[in-house]
């Protein structure tokens, strides 16, 4: 008969652990990156594996309204000072 003492002792279970929430900066930067087309793989992978697509929804949407503004804002002063 074998006592506790004389049985191996079992490992914890390994549990991987959880990708941590990515920072607004993180999310900014990832959105701006991937805007212009230069997101490394390894943000890429780190966005995939931590990020919520609403995040990277919400700030795309953020993202593109404020492009857009800027642009107009830049033509019509372009448009003001040549006209």
């Amino acid at each position: 008969m074998t006592s506790e003492s004389d049985r191996p002792a079992k490992a914890a279970p390994e549990s991987s652990p959880s990708p941590k929430r990515l920072t607004l900066l993180q999310i900014i930067g990832s959105t701006i990156a991937a805007a212009v087309g230069v997101q490394s793989s390894r943000n890429r992978h780190r966005d995939f594996s931590a990020g919520r697509p609403v995040h990277f929804i919400v700030a795309g949407i953020v993202f593109t309204v404020l492009f857009v503004v800027t642009m107009v804002f830049v033509v019509r002063s372009v448009l003001s000072v040549a006209g």
